[in-house]
C-alpha cells in the first residue's frame, strides 16, 4: 500500500460515484484517477491496466463529448439501451483484443498475469464505451469486470485496490438501480 495507492482509491470512488448520479463533475475526478493509476500499475507490472488507463482517458473525453449532449431539457441524463447487434460487435472486438494483447504481453513483457490483464482490460473497454453512450447495461458488465479485477489485485496483494474494486461492484449495482429508474422514466 502506497501513497499513490491510497490516493488513486479515494479520488477513484468520489468519480464512479459522480458517474452514477449522472453529473459531469465525474470528468474531472476520473480523469486524475486514471493518471494516478496509471503510474500506479506501472510500478506493480500490470502493463495491460496502465495502457487501459489512457485509453480510459480517450474514453472519458468522449463519454464528456456524449453526455454534455444527451440530456433532457431538465438537464437530466438520457439513458439508453444496448442492442442485440451493438452487443455481438462488442463481443467480437473485445474477444480479439483480449487475445492479441494477452499474446503480446506473454510473448515479449515481464508483464505479471497477462492473459487475466488483457482479459479485464478488453471487458473495461467494452463497458467504458457502453458507458459514454449511456448504456444502462454498462453497470451490469462493470459489476462483472470489476468483481473479476478484484481477484486479480488480490493476486497482486494490492489490497486497497482491490477494496476499491469490490466498491465499484456497490456503485455499480447502485448506478444499475439508479439508471433503470431513469431509463423507465423517460420511458413514462
Amino acid at each position: 500500500m502506497t501513497p499513490l495507492e491510497i490516493l488513486a482509491v479515494i479520488v477513484s470512488i468520489v468519480g464512479v460515484w459522480l458517474t452514477t448520479r449522472g453529473s459531469l463533475w465525474n470528468y474531472p475526478f476520473s480523469l486524475l484517477s486514471v493518471a494516478l493509476y496509471g503510474v500506479f500499475f506501472y510500478r506493480i507490472k500490470l502493463y495491460a491496466d496502465m495502457g487501459l488507463q489512457g485509453i480510459f482517458a480517450a474514453t472519458l473525453v468522449y463519454g464528456l463529448w456524449q453526455w454534455s449532449r444527451g440530456r433532457s431539457a431538465g438537464g437530466e441524463l438520457l439513458v439508453a439501451r444496448v442492442s442485440l447487434t451493438e452487443i455481438a460487435a462488442s463481443v467480437v472486438a473485445g474477444a480479439v483484443v483480449a487475445a492479441s494483447l494477452g499474446f503480446l504481453l506473454h510473448e515479449h513483457t515481464d508483464a505479471s498475469l497477462p492473459w487475466a490483464d488483457s482479459l479485464l482490460l478488453a471487458g473495461s473497454l467494452v463497458a467504458s464505451v457502453w458507458a459514454a453512450r449511456r448504456y444502462l447495461e454498462n453497470w451490469l458488465l462493470w459489476i462483472i469486470v470489476d468483481a473479476l479485477y478484484v481477484a486479480l489485485y488480490l493476486a497482486k496483494q494490492a489490497y486497497p485496490t482491490a477494496v476499491l474494486y469490490a466498491g465499484f461492484v456497490v456503485l455499480a449495482a447502485l448506478g444499475w438501480r439508479r439508471w433503470r429508474l431513469a431509463f423507465a422514466t423517460q420511458l413514462a
